[in-house]
């Protein structure tokens, strides 16, 4: 079993709260996903499961064994940094192979997990130059290959994939997700790249100055965020936020622009959350007025082929809605927008989500 657990962890930095009071498991065979912006706690909750940092108070367990005091070469657990830190005098092989010479591994073992490895990362072409003749990504193939050669019991990756150009970092992760399924291991991965995270983990925690916020499967914390923080973390476009107000038979926003018939909707609701791709854009006519609020404003329009993502002028409120291929919709023009109800999240004045 490698799966991790902490309970109740805390780690500061003289003033600075890293980790507030973290408790949570990792499960075996899991790609599990810290998330959040800069400063929220991501490293340092892998420098704590690596060891490179002790937690103030609270317990860390991996496989079921306490870890508090144990150094992090007898913590059996492999590490991909985000600078790599490949040795620049040691060619790419030399690098793979580092792990195991190190650890007196017999020499036909050595060249059996290379060749394993560099066939899964498609590396064996490369592997006879120095790090300072490959590219990016050549590089962090290496780094990636050079953690995957050992047989710990667990990986740990610093956003490691944070350095490459946009093609490559989206073939990388899927590769990255296919071993890891392949591998059978646990696998505990930092980025700052919500899609990312959401394509490649089994489960994410979504953390705020090193506080846990939620955790959950990617679609689960999509759908049912836990509140408006969280809410806005994942989707890009992000959640549309707005202030809203009981009205006849539901709840209205942004200056009544949008009308909810919904008689379910909670009654301390105090903010409503419109995913941009649940909201309907329709030209502003007779037909088109039965239902909707009062006219929004189109205020600007950016075609991204198989979609369009308007922003609209909802009284004194901007928003933005995600709509299919390229519609006909110029700025300037006069629009009714609505939400089906089912689709509509309500939060609380605390900015946590309520139930209908």
């Amino acid at each position: 079993m490698a799966n991790i657990v902490f309970s109740n962890v805390t780690k500061r930095y003289g003033g600075t709260l890293a980790v507030d009071d973290a408790s949570f498991t990792v499960n075996d065979n899991e790609f599990f996903c810290f998330f959040g912006p800069p400063l929220s706690g991501k490293s340092t909750l892998l420098r704590l499961i690596l060891g490179l940092e002790a937690p103030d108070t609270g317990e860390i367990l991996i496989g079921g064994r306490p870890v508090n005091g144990v150094s992090p070469a007898e913590r059996n657990v492999a590490m991909v940094f985000q600078n790599l830190a490949l040795f620049p005098h040691m060619s790419a092989l030399e690098n793979v192979r580092f792990p195991l010479v190190e650890r007196r591994v017999a020499g036909a073992e050595i060249e059996k997990r290379v060749a394993d490895v560099a066939a899964k990362l498609h590396i064996g072409h490369i592997l006879h130059k120095p790090p300072a003749q490959l590219s990016g990504g050549e590089r962090q193939r290496v780094a990636i290959a050079r953690a995957l050669v050992r047989d710990p019991a667990a990986y740990l990756m610093d956003d490691p994939i944070s350095a490459l150009d946009a093609r490559l970092r989206e073939e990388t992760r899927v590769e990255l997700k296919r071993i890891q399924r392949e591998l059978g291991k646990t696998l505990v991965y930092v980025t700052h790249d919500q899609e990312e995270a959401m394509s490649v983990a089994d489960r994410i925690a979504i953390l705020e100055n090193g506080r846990i916020r939620q955790i959950g499967a990617p679609a689960e914390i999509y759908d049912r965020p836990a509140s408006t923080y969280v809410a806005r973390m994942l989707g890009s476009p992000m959640m549309n936020i707005l202030k809203s107000v009981r009205g006849e038979g539901g709840v209205e926003a942004a200056d009544g622009t949008i009308r909810i018939a919904d008689k379910a909707a909670p009654a301390d609701a105090m903010e409503i959350g419109l995913r941009p791709e649940d909201i309907k854009v329709r030209p502003w006519s007779d037909d088109g007025r039965a239902g909707a609020g009062r006219p929004a404003r189109v205020f600007e329009v950016e075609p991204l082929g198989g979609y369009t993502v308007v922003t609209l002028a909802a009284g004194q409120a901007r928003l933005r809605a995600l709509l299919r291929g390229q519609p006909d919709i110029r700025p300037d023009a006069v629009v009714a927008i609505s939400c089906e109800p089912a689709r509509v999240h309500y939060f609380g004045q605390s900015g946590g989500a309520l139930a209908r």
